[in-house]
């Protein structure tokens, strides 16, 4: 077991950890499970990663590369806030976003011209970030089923300029509940991304409460429980050869590794892609047990290990072979 650092956080929790992943990722965890430093992105849309840099370097910003996305940055100095008083972040040249945020959409590997659909959307981070891998030329339709989420969701997308009017690009905000949405988009999409609403436990930070005094193993049955009904809804609406990018901001299997075997069990044209980025650190797949080992292919998913710069996440590339 961890070190007393660990005792801020849920015991449950760290047992379920220990059980799942071993000793070694627990203690991972809790030596990472702290405040982040400010990363953001690069808006490509208004900008570009150098622009951006010289800007900044001109005003005393000091920042770190990220090796695996270009167009990624880790502020080294001054604040957040300083950096949300520039005039690129009020602009929207750049948007503010954690690093395991942006894995998911390169993960989907947007590309110009496609049909695409994003539908658990809000804020507004991977969409606007997948609008951009896009050049803004395509059919992007972004929804999510909370109000007050739409409308923030709407306000990021408007600074970012995905909003705005441009050549062959057909953007669309949609505000259903995704499992009505895709019904009318059966076999419709090149590629979706569902990043799903789930228990957030890769955000819990020791000694702060609110990150996790929500938390139960009710909880986790709750969004595995949602997050199923909109898997299952949103493969009908990928063409076959299509690609569906599934993640989540938690650990728990249930909501992860037990969620992609069971749509594997559900449809036969389902084939789990391998994914990785060089320079991105990867934790372990949950692959059963010996007496009940999952599928084999569940080793091709994967987990971003948590460091002091970036949580972990979930993340699996699906096929739709037929």
């Amino acid at each position: 077991m961890p070190n007393k650092s660990s005792k801020n956080l849920p015991e449950i929790f760290l047992n379920r950890l220990n059980e799942y992943f071993g000793n070694s990722f627990l203690n991972t965890f809790v030596h990472t499970a702290n405040e982040r430093p400010t990363t953001f992105r690069v808006n490509t849309l208004k900008s570009s990663a150098a622009a951006v840099r010289e800007a900044l370097r001109a005003l005393a910003f000091k920042l770190q590369n990220v090796p695996w996305y270009q167009d990624a940055f880790i502020l080294k100095n001054k604040t957040k806030r300083e950096l949300m008083e520039t005039s690129l972040y009020l602009e929207g040249k750049i948007y503010l976003q954690s690093l395991a945020s942006m894995v998911p959409p390169l993960a989907l590997n947007p590309e110009p011209g496609e049909k695409i659909l994003d539908l658990t959307a809000a804020p507004g981070s991977k969409t606007s970030q997948i609008a951009a891998l896009m050049n803004a030329t395509g059919q992007l339709i972004a929804n999510d089923n909370n109000k007050i989420r739409f409308f923030k969701l709407k306000h990021n997308l408007e600074l970012l300029g995905v909003l705005e009017d441009r050549p062959a690009w057909e953007f669309e905000l949609s505000l259903k509940h995704g499992v009505a949405l895709v019904k009318k988009y059966q076999n419709y999409f090149d590629k979706i991304l569902l990043d799903a609403p789930c228990s957030a436990e890769a955000r819990f930070i020791a000694g702060d409460s609110t990150t996790y005094g929500y938390w139960s193993e009710r909880k986790i049955r709750e969004m595995a429980y949602k997050q199923r009904a909109l898997l299952l809804s949103a493969w009908r609406a990928l063409k076959p050869g299509g690609i569906m990018v599934y993640s989540t901001c938690t650990l728990a299997p249930e909501e992860n590794e037990f969620q992609i075997v069971r749509l594997v069990e559900r449809f036969k044209n389902v084939k789990i892609e391998k994914f990785y980025l060089p320079g991105l650190k990867t934790g372990p797949i949950f692959t059963g047990t010996k007496q009940r080992p999952l599928k084999k292919d569940v080793s091709n998913c994967l987990r971003v290990e948590p460091t002091k710069e970036i949580e972990s996440f979930f993340v699996v590339k699906l096929r739709k072979t037929e």
